[in-house]
């Protein structure tokens, strides 16, 4: 059983940084990629950014030169570093953890950006 859980959500101006976090827990293999999604109010959730094991990482092309994702595999812990937040950017952030086996969601983190 994989646990994961976000944080650092919240509210935000326009301009502001954020920073989330998603702790993983419980049986996880060595190879794997964290994912970050968002969903906004009526639309469909979207790919934010990815990082594999070995560090390699992609973005959305929304958020590129904005974001940056990272991880810690000691502490089995991605982050998402949001700067320069615009107000389009409100959604709940979720963060997804594939392994070779399945994949696993956590329970997402609400951040607005206020005008």
């Amino acid at each position: 059983q994989v646990q994961l859980v976000e944080s650092g959500g919240g509210l935000v101006q326009a301009g502001g940084s954020l920073r989330l976090s998603c702790a993983a827990s419980g049986r996880i293999f060595s190879i794997n990629i964290m994912d970050w999604y968002r969903q906004a109010p009526g639309k469909e959730r979207e790919l934010v950014a990815t990082i594999t094991s070995a560090g390699s990482t992609n973005y959305a092309d929304s958020v590129k030169g904005r974001f940056t994702i990272s991880r810690d595999n000691a502490k089995n812990t991605v982050y998402l570093q949001m700067n320069s937040l615009k107000p389009e950017d409100t959604a709940v952030y979720y963060c997804k953890l594939t392994t070779p086996s399945a994949g696993y969601w956590g329970q997402g983190t609400q951040v607005t950006v206020s005008s």
